[in-house]
């Protein structure tokens, strides 16, 4: 049996980049904190980059290390408790790539998401029928289990647009994801009617990009930008490709995306431009 999967938090994402300003602002390398301490410095990195949590007994001997006042212990030491929590997962998601486990636990966390997608249509936008076909198209060597556990996680997810506090999403999608024929004119139909009905939704924005606008800097793949409540939790971006899930996290990264996306905004039509072109390609694949 698989070892139980551990996902990252958002608490543990803050932990880890306080620790890493804490030691910076000494001017302490972490070749330095391996010679004072004995802690090798690769695993210093990994608890620096969330890839996993310290012991007790090294996070203490850090504070120490860094000279850390007493009140300020007390609101680490009450953050590394915190940092404990697993992240959002599911029995069924045991199988699921590492890598998009950590993105549910963030996205489960964010406060607002500018995801662009050339193709397929964003996830959290998705009708289950258009999962379905979505995944069994391109994971063609999936089992059914494996199909269906996607499907799943996927239409799980979709909860954070209704919950409390709903997540922000500003979704920019390619004209090509109109038109491409994902699961049969009735799956495509069903599929922009729900784009249609979540536009509706006030922490739901969605713009199309129409064909006429030629290259664009979403050209080469799509990108999600997640932001969070928590001024000390910097944007977070995630990419999903064929060579696997990346996250950037540096400041010029972030800095890169938010133009990119900013750049979509400009180039798509408006938002009600937008659903003019999704009720037009939603009436026709009502006709065929």
């Amino acid at each position: 049996m698989a070892a139980k999967k551990s996902t990252p938090t958002i608490r543990l994402r803050r932990l880890a980049g306080q620790l890493r300003r804490l030691r910076e602002d000494t001017g302490l390398r972490r070749e330095d904190v391996e010679e004072r301490t004995g802690l090798h410095a690769t695993t210093l990195y990994r608890i620096e980059t969330a890839r996993s949590r310290p012991q007790y007994r090294t996070f203490d001997m850090l504070l120490k290390l860094y000279g850390i006042p007493a009140d300020e212990q007390i609101r680490l030491k009450a953050l590394y408790k915190q940092s404990a929590g697993e992240g959002w997962i599911q029995p069924w998601h045991e199988q699921l790539p590492e890598g998009y486990t950590a993105y549910i636990s963030f996205e489960r966390e964010a406060q607002g998401l500018r995801h662009y997608s050339g193709l397929p249509i964003p996830g959290l936008l998705q009708t289950e029928d258009y999962a379905r076909a979505v995944t069994r198209g391109t994971l063609h060597e999936a089992t059914t289990e494996q199909v269906e556990d996607l499907v799943t996680s996927r239409i799980d997810r979709q909860s954070v647009l209704a919950k409390e506090k709903p997540l922000k999403l500003w979704a920019i999608i390619d004209e090509a994801s109109l038109h491409r024929e994902v699961g049969g004119p009735e799956v495509m139909r069903a599929q922009l009617e729900r784009l249609l009905e979540a536009a509706k939704a006030p922490n739901v924005t969605i713009q199309v990009i129409p064909f006429s606008s030629g290259a664009h800097p979403g050209t080469p793949g799509q990108f999600i930008i997640m932001d969070f409540e928590d001024p000390l939790d910097t944007d977070l971006i995630y990419i999903d490709g064929p060579a696997g899930e990346i996250f950037l996290e540096s400041e010029a990264d972030i800095k890169r995306f938010r133009a990119d996306f900013d750049q979509l905004v400009a180039v798509a039509a408006s938002p009600d431009d937008s659903m003019a072109l999704i009720a037009g390609q939603e009436r026709k694949f009502a006709h065929t």
